[in-house]
């Protein structure tokens, strides 16, 4: 049986191919499972346990298998080295996972320091409103393959909030639109329709407004709807091929 690990990094890149050079198809982000499937000089293939994505990474000291209690609920949280809010050691990014083993003070304690208690939730606790915290997103950087407040794609803006929610979504655009099976009409949009037109993505947040992570503007914006589907026919010469809703 393959051994599964915890990505233990605050993202690591999955390229197509064992080179720093090839292209990163997406990333993992704090407490991503993996399985290795195989070895290759300094890299290793793997599969991602939540999508079944398959990527090479570079060969690090990543951790075995490690049951997550709680997940980051902001954009960013802080882990400081002690309780004190004085020295931060690093950031980690929405949605990822880590196992509480501590608590003092209103911080949580897990396997890279501490973090402020109203920065997580639960492992188990789901939004209603399962895009409800997506403005958090707001002017974060684009980024092909990204998955983070780093820098994040269109189709990884979407993934990552099903992922929290503990739903299987696909990884890609393509695939997402042919995994939503219900279409309807462009003019009855409701609110967390997804949009989509080829290869890219975007979520409904009105009857007036959507958001996606867009390469053009290099950010993850808010566009009128009506004025997006005409600027995306005109400048990229492309029809908007579907709306789907996913429940």
């Amino acid at each position: 049986m393959t051994k599964t690990f915890t990505n233990n990094f605050v993202t690591t890149n999955l390229h197509k191919k064992a080179s720093r050079k090839s292209e990163i198809v997406t990333q993992m982000i704090y407490g991503d499972h993996f399985k290795i499937l195989s070895q290759k000089r300094s890299w290793y293939k793997i599969k991602i346990k939540s999508d079944g994505y398959i990527g090479f990474v570079k060969k690090k000291k990543y951790s075995n298998l490690i049951t997550p209690s709680h997940k980051i609920y902001k954009l960013k949280a802080n882990i400081y080295k002690n309780p004190n809010k004085k020295k931060i050691s690093l950031k980690l990014s929405f949605g990822s996972m880590i196992k509480v083993t501590n608590k003092k003070l209103g911080y949580y304690k897990f396997e890279k320091g501490w973090v402020n208690k109203k920065d997580i939730k639960p492992i188990k606790f789901k939004e209603k409103d399962i895009f409800k915290k997506i403005l958090i997103f707001k002017n974060v950087e684009y980024k092909w393959g990204g998955k983070s407040y780093k820098g994040i794609d269109c189709s990884g803006l979407v993934q990552i909030f099903f992922n929290f929610n503990q739903i299987f979504f696909p990884r890609d655009a393509k695939d997402q639109e042919k995994y939503v099976k219900r279409e309807i009409d462009l003019k009855k949009l409701k609110k967390n329709d997804l949009i989509f037109w080829k290869g890219h993505v975007a979520i409904i947040l009105s009857k007036k407004n959507l958001i996606h992570a867009y390469g053009p503007k290099k950010k993850t914006i808010v566009m009128d709807i009506k004025k997006t589907i005409e600027r995306i026919q005109k400048t990229a010469k492309l029809k908007v091929k579907s709306c789907k809703r996913f429940s």
